[in-house]
């Protein structure tokens, strides 16, 4: 995936297995905490879940970038501005 204009990147650290999942944010480090394994993309999956449902965009307009494999990953959100998308993650907390 490459970076277009309406799409805005999102650096996060993922803690699979987790007792629930959520999404934290302090202060420059997004974290978010994923009950399902990593495993078979099943993590991934529900990160991209669980970014949907906290911002209200469809699954469709989230993707990752980097990261597939590992704990730190890119995401690619269309049609939110990083701004945005802090505002409605925070509001969520």
């Amino acid at each position: 995936m490459s970076l277009k204009n309406d799409e805005t990147s999102l650096d996060i650290v993922v803690q699979p297995k987790s007792s629930r999942s959520r999404i934290t944010i302090n202060e420059t480090i997004i974290k978010v905490y994923l009950n399902a394994p990593p495993v078979d993309g099943k993590a991934n999956e529900e990160c991209i879940a669980l970014f949907s449902k906290a911002l209200r965009i469809p699954k469709s307009a989230i993707g990752i970038d980097k990261g597939e494999k590992g704990r730190k990953k890119r995401l690619l959100i269309s049609g939110l501005t990083y701004e945005e998308i802090i505002e409605k993650l925070t509001a969520g907390i």
